[in-house]
């Protein structure tokens, strides 16, 4: 499954929710989560997706380290599985 079809299907999911996914880039910041997601409890969430396979790479890592150490809501997401389980522990 490409990288694509697993975003798409986020946008679905969370569309679902009645929540707000907006594609997310950082010029001047590399390594920043592919999508913000807004819910309506008024949780937000940075999400990075992947496939199989995929690796974060150093800079996405690092993100993903800040957003803890800022205690924000990061989630690396690399099936449609992995986005039903999300989904189960936010709905």
């Amino acid at each position: 499954m490409l990288e694509k079809d697993i975003e798409k299907y986020l946008i679905k999911v969370v569309k679902e929710m009645d929540g707000k996914s907006y594609k997310f880039t950082s010029p001047a910041c590399r390594g920043v989560a592919d999508r913000i997601v807004c819910l309506p409890n008024g949780s937000t969430w940075f999400i990075e997706l992947k496939t199989a396979g995929g690796k974060l790479s150093a800079l996405q890592q690092i993100f993903a380290s800040d957003m803890g150490k800022l205690n924000q809501k990061y989630a690396c997401l690399w099936s449609k599985e992995d986005i039903n389980n999300w989904r189960e522990n936010n709905d």
